[in-house]
Order: C-alpha cells, then structure tokens, then sequence
C-alpha cells in the first residue's frame, strides 16, 4: 500500500537482503575491508560477528556480486547444531564433491574437488558458513581441517564464518586454539550511529525513488535510532511498519509522534509491552515494581510521554480503522 501511495518503485525496506540496497556505513565498510583482507591472503579464516540483523548477510551478498565467477567457486551454508560428519557432508554437497559413504571417502571426495580445480582452472573455493554460532566446536575442528589441503603450495580453500556474538566466545574455547591461529581477519558489526541511521534510511528510500515525499521530522528519525539501536534490520522492521501508518493516514510528513506509536505497536505486537515502564529512565518504577518517586521528575516526565505516546496509538488505531474500512467500502463498490 505504502509503496503505491508514495510511488515508490519497490519496497525500501523489506526485510530480504538485497546487496542492491547496501548501504555502506562506518561499521560495514570497516567489516568489508577485514573480508578483503582475509581474502588477499588466499588462505585461513575471517571472521564476522553481529547481533541479529547488523548486516553480515548483506555485507556477504555484496562481497560475492564483486567476485570474478570465473575466479571462485563459492559455497553456502546455513546450518546450526550440525556434527562434524554432517558439516563435511554440507560441504561435499555444496562444491559437487560425492556426500555419500564414510567420512574418509567424503572427505577425499572433497581434497579431490578442490584440488582438481585449483590445477585445472586456477579456480580459488570460498566456503560461507552463515549462523556458525550453532556449530559445535568439533564441526568447527572439521573446518580447520580441510584448511589443511593445499595444491602447489597453496591452500585452495577459504573459510568465511559468519554469526552472532557468541560465536566469538565459542572460538575462544581453548580446544580451538588451532583454529584461532588460523583466523586472519575479525570483525564484530556494530549497530548505526545516529547520524547514519539518518542516512541509511534515506539511502534506502532513495534507492526506490523517494523524491522527498514523505518528508521525516528530524526528531523522527532519532526515534528510529533510539527504539532500533542502530541495527539494519530493527530499522527495516519499523520504517517498513511507519510508512504503512503514514500511507493509511494519507500523510505527507512521518512524525516522532507517528513512530513512537508504531515502536509500541511493534512493542505489543512481540509481546513486549511491559517495555513501557523501561523508557522512563534508569530510576523510574525500579525493576518494574512500585511507582516513581514524586522527587523523581525524569522519570515522571518520562512515564508521562509514554502515556501520551499509547493515547496516540489508539488515536491512529482508530484513524487507520476507519481508513481500513473505507478501502474495503471502495473495492466492494469496484467489484459491483
């Protein structure tokens, strides 16, 4: 709907990655140079970590729309909670290597693979692990084995591990020394500073043809960084959710007002509306029990702009109801 009323030429945020729409922040600039780093060694790991939705997929996505297909093979995995056998198995797969009969036989499948292509075409193998957090450290130990194979003095195979905080501190266990030695390359996306939340949601809306329509307050998009955190994801979640708001109140200006009531509503959707009491500050309503002090202004205030916030949400409920309504009244009246 949001799409049509605003012209827009696709959906700015939808929730896919799409390297199209990469926006290169601080942060993934910085995550992308390490990935071009690694790879100029043509050996080892790199490693990328974030929370959920920082961007590792998309920054990935980009990374392989500027290899040369004729100078890589590369290989994907998503996997959690695999074993080893299964992992080599998913790897066999994933470069044309036989996955059948026993892990000896499975693995010189795979030594075979990329040795022959190493020779005949030059070709270098890259391997994406996405969501490597859930790989136990005997998978891991898997990986780091097939590091071990090399053609003419070169390791044909590159290992690219992505995932989420804790897969840092699943490498630093101390039976994956081997493997951390063989790490190249780190790097742990961090969420969007302000400013670039700015940025990055009007780089997205420029990509499909904003032209200025809608205008966003600037306190607005604080909002968006605010109740985000900076993440691209968290981001793409909320604009999407605003823009729908804005196109069933026929509004040519995003307000804070607008995004507030959508973060609660987002809130309530997750089943996280007991959030509220969070926002009136580091003091307000300790620990979700008994109420402020009366001394206690900011976060009086803060509860406060809270309440205004649900009245508003109930208000646009209403407003985007009846507008709901009149949308159906038309296309029944079409139909006839």
């Amino acid at each position: 709907m949001h799409t049509e009323y605003y012209g827009f030429s696709e959906h700015p945020f939808q929730m896919t990655p799409d390297a199209r729409l990469f926006f290169a922040s601080s942060v993934h600039r910085r995550a992308y140079a390490h990935l071009m780093y690694g790879l100029a060694q043509r050996e080892g790991f790199v490693v990328v970590t974030g929370e959920v939705g920082a961007g590792k997929t998309t920054l990935v996505e980009r990374l392989c729309t500027e290899l040369d297909p004729n100078g890589f093979v590369v290989a994907r995995i998503v996997t959690t909670q695999v074993s080893g056998d299964d992992l080599l198995r998913l790897v066999a797969d994933a470069f044309g290597a036989p996955s059948e009969g026993n892990k000896a036989t499975v693995l010189r499948g795979i030594s075979a693979a990329l040795r022959a292509g190493a020779t005949e075409d030059g070709r270098r193998y890259l391997l994406i692990v996405d969501e490597a957090q859930g790989l136990p450290p005997p998978a891991l130990e898997e990986l780091r084995m097939l590091s071990n194979i090399t053609e003419g003095g070169r390791a044909p195979l590159q290992t690219i591990l992505l995932g989420q905080p804790q897969l840092r501190r699943t490498l630093a266990s101390p039976d994956l020394d081997q493997l951390r030695q063989r790490v190249l390359a780190s790097y742990h996306l961090a969420g969007l500073s302000r400013d670039e939340t700015h940025a990055y949601v009007e780089h997205r809306m420029r990509a499909v043809g904003w032209d200025g329509r809608p205008a966003w307050e600037d306190t607005a998009l604080d909002l968006v960084h605010r109740h985000s955190g900076g993440i691209p994801r968290r981001i793409n979640r909320l604009c999407s959710r605003v823009l729908l708001g804005g196109a069933l109140e026929r509004s040519a200006e995003l307000s804070a007002s607008l995004v507030e009531a959508t973060a609660l509503e987002l809130e309530e959707d997750l089943g996280g509306g007991q959030g509220i009491l969070p926002h009136a500050g580091p003091r307000g309503a300790a620990a979700y029990g008994g109420a402020p002090s009366f001394g206690d202004e900011t976060a009086l205030d803060g509860l406060a702009q809270r309440v205004e916030a649900l009245e508003r949400l109930t208000a646009r409920r209403e407003r985007v109801f009846s507008r709901m309504m009149d949308l159906f009244a038309d296309i029944g009246s079409t139909r006839r």
